[in-house]
């Protein structure tokens, strides 16, 4: 008998009601909504239980800082040093994108291997891992590595341009299209790792920034431009930064957290901005489960192909954004029905901030470890022809550390530490941005979101997966 179609519309309709039933039954319960995107193959054998259950407890005593908010630490930044810019941003910007263009050329006509193209190790390894985690401990390092801001500054000022046409009344809603057509495409299209496939949609996507910020201006970028909203968000939970004042520079530390609690209150698209980059980290971690398997309809041991489920995680990307939304919306209301006048949407949702920080530091962690080694092997020898650009001796990617009783127990610790700081920081920013007169009990529904949403992200880190 021939399997059925899996596009077909009862396979649709059918793996609809998968998604859509145990969604509803988890929007219920508002922490189980989240979760976070790990590789963890091997961690199943290690005693995490032990780890996941001291984690719940410790996000739970949280509860008790409520009543002693006064007390808390106050967070505050102090300068550390003032100093000449070395690289004016004009100039690292203009040299990133001369590597940008030099990377799509390789995607263009390199190797269709893609971990033997540096358009897709460098991407997704270095892009997308290295310059986040980057920007998480030294503050904001994509502002003086973003492609487009002296190629749009070099433009506008041929053109003798000075205005703009209103982008900027849209908000952060370009930013999150953006975000959302990537992240679609990571996790459900096709051909994601395709140095092709890559190049052109970078390309494309580039030149579609390029003339809306020419039209825009370069400021546009902040707020419009989906990589520079993120990076900025990501680098606020950094303990050292830096502030630009023309030609000189701030060099600033603090308390992890200790910028958010200086932003202004996030604007509706902004907060949806940052819903959606949670609820990524949530269905990335999801989507290779057993569980999740179980709930389209797909057999782990005979897969069907990626095209055959695009329906199904299509439909499941956009669930576990509405939940996301719902969970974290549904906290907020209940805080402000506690303690009237406080947990105001848009100073409180600044605090999921670190985790969105936390929680993609750990979840990308293993890949850094393994996939980056293809990338550091590309990078010195970027012609597979023996040469050693980086000076660095020939050498064999291994993942032999991934089964090694001695190294796995400290990666999951460093996960484990990511994921439980993460929420800890985020309560207590909370506490701080909820006010120092809100009642303890009005905290109580963040903090059991907070022990739903660390129970689930540290079992997923244990969890068995098909991929």
């Amino acid at each position: 008998m021939a399997p059925r179609d899996a596009n077909s519309l009862e396979g649709i309709c059918q793996k609809s009601s998968r998604i859509f039933g145990p969604a509803l039954l988890l929007a219920m319960i508002p922490g189980l909504a989240f979760a976070c995107a790990l590789p963890p193959s091997v961690i199943v054998t290690l005693p995490t239980g032990h780890y996941i259950t001291g984690a719940a407890l410790t996000v739970l005593l949280t509860a008790l800082m409520g009543a002693a908010v006064h007390r808390l630490p106050e967070l505050r930044p102090a300068e550390v040093l003032v100093r000449r810019v070395w690289v004016p941003v004009s100039v690292s910007s203009y040299l990133s994108f001369l590597c940008f263009l030099g990377l799509l050329l390789i995607g263009f006509f390199g190797a269709r291997d893609p971990m033997h193209n540096l358009m897709t190790l460098v991407f997704w390894t270095g892009v997308w891992i290295v310059v986040p985690l980057g920007s998480m401990l030294f503050g904001n390092i994509w502002r003086s590595l973003n492609p487009w801001t002296s190629p749009v500054r070099i433009t506008r000022m041929l053109l003798s341009r000075t205005g703009g046409i209103g982008l900027a009344r849209l908000g952060h809603w370009p930013a999150v299209a953006g975000f959302a057509g990537f992240t679609w495409f990571q996790m459900v299209s096709l051909a994601p790792d395709d140095p092709l496939v890559l190049a052109v949609v970078a390309g494309v996507y580039w030149a579609v920034i390029f003339a809306l910020a020419v039209a825009e201006g370069e400021d546009w970028l902040e707020q419009g431009e989906f990589l520079t909203v993120l990076m900025g968000f990501l680098a606020k939970v950094s303990p050292i930064w830096l502030e630009l004042e023309g030609s000189r520079a701030r060099l600033m530390r603090g308390w992890p957290g200790a910028q958010v609690l200086q932003m202004p209150p996030l604007s509706p698209s902004a907060m949806v901005f940052v819903v959606m980059a949670l609820g990524s980290l949530t269905f990335d971690g999801l989507i290779e489960t057993f569980w999740w398997h179980g709930v389209i309809g797909e057999n782990p041991l005979e897969p069907t192909g990626r095209s055959a489920v695009m329906v199904a995680n299509s439909l499941g990307l956009l669930a576990v954004w509405a939940l996301t939304g719902l969970g974290i919306g549904g906290v907020i209301l209940a805080g402000r029905a506690l303690a009237p006048g406080r947990f105001a949407a848009g100073p409180v949702m600044l605090s999921f901030l670190a985790i969105a920080a936390g929680y993609h530091a750990a979840h990308y962690l293993v890949t850094l470890l393994t996939v980056g080694q293809y990338t550091l092997a590309a990078l010195n020898d970027p012609l597979f022809r023996g040469d050693s650009v980086l000076g660095l001796p020939a050498f064999y990617v291994s993942f032999g550390f991934l089964t090694d009783v001695r190294i796995m127990p400290l990666i999951y610790a460093v996960q484990f530490g990511a994921i439980l700081g993460a929420h800890l920081l985020a309560v207590l920013l909370s506490l701080r941005l909820a006010g120092k007169d809100a009642p303890a009990l009005a905290h109580l529904p963040m903090t059991a979101l907070m022990v739903g949403y660390t129970v689930l992200g540290l079992w997923l880190l244990s969890t068995a997966r098909t991929g």
